[in-house]
C-alpha cells in the first residue's frame, strides 16, 4: 500500500507570523510526531509551501487579503518549528503554491498512485480544505482523511463547518471533539 503524509502550509506566517492565531503553534508537535510515524510506517512526507512574490498585494489574493504574508524566501515563509526541523529535502516533496490549492500538486498525485493520503496543516477551512479535494479529484480511490486534531483555523465555526464539507466529501475525518 502507497501512503503519503501531506503538510499543507504550516509555515510561521500562519502560526505566530502575519497571519497566525492562537492556537496554530499547539499543532506543531503533535505534526511532528506524526511526520516521525508515518515515516516509521513506510509513507512517503510532501509539504505544501504558501508561496508569494513581492507584488503579493497587487494580486487578486492580495486586493481580497491585503495581509503581505509567506514571501519567498522570508521568515514568514519558512516551516515552523519542529514541523520545519522534521524536512528532509533529500526525500520530500516539497509544493510551492501560489494560492489555496495546488493544481500542481493534483496532477503529481495522479502519476504517483497513493493508495491512502492523510493531510494536516493550516487553515482547515482553506488550504487544507480546497488542497484535499484535490486529493480526491487527483485520486477518486484512495482514502483520504484529514485528522481534526492536525488542523486548525482562526475561526472556529469555519473549521467545523470545513470538517463537515470534508466528510461530505467522502473525506475521513477522525480526531472531532464536536460529536456533530
Amino acid at each position: 500500500m502507497k501512503q503519503l503524509l501531506l503538510v499543507v502550509d504550516y509555515q510561521r506566517d500562519f502560526v505566530d507570523g502575519a497571519l497566525g492565531f492562537a492556537g496554530a503553534e499547539a499543532l506543531d508537535g503533535p505534526i511532528a510526531r506524526r511526520i516521525a510515524r508515518a515515516r516509521d510506517e513506510g509513507w512517503d512526507v510532501a509539504f505544501t509551501l504558501d508561496t508569494h512574490n513581492d507584488n503579493y498585494l497587487d494580486t487578486q489574493e492580495g486586493r481580497k487579503l491585503p495581509v503581505s504574508h509567506c514571501i519567498l524566501n522570508s521568515d514568514g515563509w519558512q516551516l515552523y518549528g519542529q514541523t520545519g526541523q522534521a524536512l528532509r529535502r533529500e526525500t520530500d516533496m516539497v509544493i510551492c503554491k501560489p494560492t489555496f490549492p495546488s493544481l500542481w500538486l493534483g496532477n503529481w498525485l495522479k502519476q504517483q498512485g497513493y493508495d491512502a493520503v492523510e493531510l494536516c496543516g493550516l487553515v482547515s477551512h482553506i488550504c487544507v480544505l480546497s488542497n484535499a479535494v484535490m486529493v480526491k479529484a487527483a485520486l477518486p480511490e484512495a482514502e483520504i482523511t484529514v485528522d481534526a486534531a492536525l488542523t486548525a483555523s482562526y475561526d472556529p465555526v469555519l473549521h467545523e463547518k470545513a470538517l463537515d464539507v470534508l466528510e461530505g466529501l467522502q473525506i475521513n475525518v477522525p480526531g472531532r471533539t464536536d460529536a456533530t
